[in-house]
């Protein structure tokens, strides 16, 4: 199979009569892309940022994204709070994750052993993704709102930007680690965020943080909040897409 990767200019580029069947798109840039007379059956777009600013996905001249949104919000209840803007309503959004979670941890406690380390077509691990979940933890509340130099537990799973961006990988473990240490250590950012957010004022929310990855970009304690809240419900969207995948091939 021909590998096109991030060195390729693709930029307007046409494709006339091509058989695009099966091809796999991952960490692509595919705004602004116009299919016409295209055959998509079967097609599986997964784009977690179509929710953010003014963007719009049109199938057929229907703007498809509100659809999208409320479908999500309906399967998973809680998601639609997570652009919670004051203190109490944080508070509120931040237990129906923990209890979101907890109820996913007993769904993977009951499935056979191994589960945690099984990847879904090339994705991250149940374990892997808690473990970013840790990093998520640590960049966006640890580094952004909380200002400490170096916030990072070596348990945390970073993204491929940042290995790709000349971070310092040093820092994180290349050995996969006990599950039940990534437990613990999940269990302990868990805590770090309710226990901040039990606090938070709204002069809190609205003071001034830099972007963890964009410092010359200003965010506010709020959109830092925003982040992890969203981070964790795409998380776990795609723990469940995958836990259902395993328990589909183990029944077939």
């Amino acid at each position: 199979m021909t590998t096109f990767t991030r060195s390729d200019d693709l930029q307007g580029a046409q494709f006339v009569d091509a058989n695009l069947r099966g091809a796999r798109f991952v960490r692509a840039e595919l705004s602004g892309v116009v299919m016409r007379a295209v055959d998509v059956q079967g097609a599986d777009i997964d784009a977690p940022w179509l929710f953010d600013g003014e963007s719009y996905l049109r199938v057929n001249g229907v703007d498809v994204i509100p659809l999208v949104e409320a479908e999500l919000n309906r399967r998973f209840p809680g998601r639609a709070d997570r652009r919670a803007a004051d203190p109490d309503a944080l508070r509120a959004a931040w237990a129906t994750l923990e209890r979101t979670w907890a109820a996913t941890h007993e769904r993977v406690a009951a499935m056979p052993a191994g589960t945690v380390n099984v990847s879904v077509d090339g994705e991250w691990s149940f374990a892997q993704t808690v473990r970013h979940l840790v990093m998520a933890t640590d960049t966006w509340l640890g580094r952004a709102i909380l200002e400490i130099e170096q916030p990072f537990h070596p348990i945390g799973q970073p993204n491929v930007e940042y290995a790709t961006d000349g971070n310092d990988m040093s820092i994180f473990t290349t050995v996969t680690p006990p599950y039940a240490d990534v437990l613990e250590v999940r269990a302990g950012r868990v805590a770090m965020m309710r226990d901040f957010l039990a606090a938070v004022t709204p002069d809190d929310l609205a003071e001034t943080r830099k972007n963890p990855w964009a410092p010359e970009y200003p965010e506010t304690t709020l959109s830092c909040l925003h982040t992890i809240l969203g981070e964790e419900w795409e998380h776990h969207r795609y723990a469940v897409r995958d836990l259902d995948a395993i328990e589909a091939t183990s029944d077939a």
